[in-house]
């Protein structure tokens, strides 16, 4: 049996019980609610279900909705990717925030409601959500590292690089057996000593340096990438053919 959408280990008793109760849907339960998720960033925490009652106070009033809180929420999704959180989470903001901002170059223009900087941090984060989805982990580094926009988005939520490291560690070893090096240190974003402490000591996978050009990362057997052969077996008797062969041989009407 899987684990529940809405369980939480680290969840506090409070928040449970804003949770399942009535108060979820209190607008005063926003704030705490909101210092929540700044826990959830110190602590390197996450509770998904908590965060969606979040943003589901700020669908039903406008009015307290806060940019901090909605990009710190959208951060921490990214890190348990490739679960569908962000999407989710993304799904309960107005529409005028998803929309991409103007690129009119008219200085006398009205702002639209997406030139806001929260429409332009989401645009953002839904980028790095989409190479994730993608398996395009080098190039995810590579975006995060070319904006100083993403350095103030994931400063709040501690060890983020190191969260996504090993969600992109789990992804490749549920689907890799080896992998060249330099390959992996791209789609890790890292290289040299830290990038082999990672990979012996976190990941407990070998290094095989008299392979390849800068040598093989070996990861070992699991259920998920071991290649099994499958054998289907159909179990048929030959009376269940009775009726097709008899209609063979009617007469048409």
């Amino acid at each position: 049996m899987g684990i529940a959408f809405d369980h939480a280990p680290e969840r506090p008793e409070n928040i449970d019980a804003i949770l399942n109760g009535l108060d979820r849907y209190n607008p005063e339960t926003t704030t705490v609610f909101q210092d929540y998720v700044s826990q959830q960033c110190e602590d390197r925490t996450y509770d998904c279900y908590a965060n969606l009652a979040l943003l589901k106070l700020y669908q039903f009033n406008p009015h307290l909705l806060r940019d901090e809180p909605v990009t710190n929420i959208l951060t921490k999704a990214l890190t348990v990717f490739p679960s569908p959180d962000f999407s989710l989470c993304a799904h309960l903001l107005p529409s005028y925030i998803l929309s991409p901002p103007s690129s009119s170059n008219n200085p006398s223009s009205n702002p639209t409601p997406g030139d806001a900087p929260l429409s332009e941090a989401v645009q953002k984060l839904t980028i790095l959500n989409n190479l994730l989805s993608g398996a395009k982990y080098r190039e995810f580094w590579q975006t995060l590292d070319k904006d100083d926009l993403y350095a103030d988005l994931i400063a709040d939520v501690g060890g983020f690089e190191e969260l996504m490291r090993v969600r992109i560690a789990v992804t490749v070893g549920q689907s890799c057996r080896e992998v060249e090096r330099g390959v992996l240190e791209g789609w890790l974003g890292v290289t040299g000593p830290p990038f082999e402490h990672f990979v012996r000591e976190v990941c407990g996978w070998g290094v095989d340096d008299t392979r390849g050009a800068k040598g093989m990362i070996v990861i070992p057997i699991n259920k998920e990438n071991e290649a099994k052969g499958t054998v289907v077996k159909e179990d048929v008797k030959f009376e269940q053919f009775g009726r097709v062969i008899r209609r063979a041989y009617e007469q048409p009407a």
